[in-house]
């Protein structure tokens, strides 16, 4: 057999990929599996969303390449919408980029900024593939803490006590996922004068910005962000579109160039009935987002009793689309999981897949029906 690249040693499969496998055997065996670990929204798109795209079929350019860019009317729906939601002012010509889907983004940022040996600031607990990424393109990445006894915010002054020579991207994503920690001002400021006097590129990962929360942010609105900030967003969460695989990047010409040049040599443009759907769903009324988040509250509370009945502790002022708990005293993540799969037949995600301070916590996904969170709670 072939080689492969010494980049591939560096990473294994990603959890959710490999664990489902396994899931997914069980469930052939005759298992009643109950997912409650994956952030997959169950929920159907806004009505006008799959009209539009329908509709964009007998549209002759419809099935034709599509620009690098993205469709003028799109960008431009994603600038309104930035506008409205956060306060923040971005040009549709040049501080724009679609994307296909937030997760590819990752991708092209750090392919456009890293070289070999370069390093990258990242969360623990914190979204996975911030790290593979890093790792797949041999660059470095630094761990820096996030603790419950710090409301899972990063400790500005002990990243200013680092040897930063080397580092040149810092990944943040607030709201926090896994926790669901909400940023504020006061952190966007400080993440920004360190940046500045680091000379680092600081990139906030914002997919559930909507997701039980009534005041979304965004790091850009913090004055002089677009000098070393980028943001990506979604509509995966927040328009029940995972699959369409609709995201963004926003930030200063400049750097979104930059990415372009990756992007532009990889893939030949976003399907064209995608990019109708996403401009409809962005024109979405507050009446969409209150109508989702009445959905999201009754079944958090269904798995807050649940999490009470498997004796965690959880914040119930955090934001997201899970629920981020803490096990008792003395079980590991792991083997918790485990022994609910293998008891209860309940799948739920450990909290050391997002990192080593994760251990000792679990999610748990609202992505299910009222139905099948109550018959967890009924099997625990």
């Amino acid at each position: 057999m072939i080689e492969v690249a010494n980049r591939l040693h560096s990473v294994e499969e990603y959890y959710f990929s490999k664990k489902l496998r396994e899931v997914n055997l069980l469930k052939a065996n005759g298992k009643p599996i109950l997912n409650l670990g994956i952030g997959s929204p169950d929920l159907r798109p806004p009505e006008k969303v799959i009209n539009a795209i329908v509709a964009s079929l007998k549209e002759d350019k419809a099935h034709q390449y599509q620009g690098y860019q993205g469709i003028p009317e799109l960008r431009k729906a994603i600038s309104s919408f930035y506008n409205e939601h956060y306060s923040v002012s971005v040009s549709p010509l040049t501080e724009v980029l679609p994307l296909m889907g937030s997760k590819s983004g990752i991708m092209h940022i750090s392919m456009a900024f890293l070289d070999k040996g370069d390093q990258v600031l990242i969360p623990n607990p914190g979204y996975p593939t911030y790290a593979s990424v890093t790792k797949l393109l041999e660059a470095e990445p630094i761990y820096y803490d996030l603790e419950e006894t710090n409301n899972w915010l990063p400790n500005i002054e002990a990243l200013k006590k680092l040897d930063l020579r080397k580092v040149k991207l810092m990944w943040v994503n607030y709201p926090h996922m896994p926790t669901g920690t909400k940023g504020n001002e006061s952190l966007f400021k400080s993440l920004i004068a360190f940046a500045k006097a680091h000379d680092i590129i600081i990139i906030n990962d914002n997919p559930y910005s909507f997701i039980l929360n009534e005041h979304p942010e965004s790091i850009l609105s913090i004055e002089g962000a677009k000098e070393v900030c980028l943001e990506l967003n979604s509509l995966s969460k927040t328009f029940n579109m995972a699959g369409w695989r609709m995201g963004m990047l926003l930030g200063s010409h400049e750097h979104l160039m930059q990415v372009l040049k990756v992007i532009s040599n990889i893939d030949s443009g976003m399907f064209y009935g995608i990019q109708r759907g996403a401009i409809e769903a962005l024109k979405c009324s507050k009446l969409w987002y209150l109508s989702l988040n009445s959905v999201y509250q009754r079944r958090r509370t269904l798995v807050w009793e649940l999490a009470d009945k498997l004796n965690c502790t959880y914040d119930k002022t955090a934001m997201g689309l899970f629920v981020w708990a803490k096990l008792p005293p003395f079980f590991k993540a792991e083997e918790f999981i485990d022994k609910l799969l293998k008891e209860n037949d309940i799948f739920i995600t450990p909290g050391t897949v997002f990192g080593t301070n994760g251990e000792g916590y679990i999610r748990i996904s609202l992505c299910n029906t009222i139905e099948i969170l109550k018959e967890a709670i009924a099997r625990v």
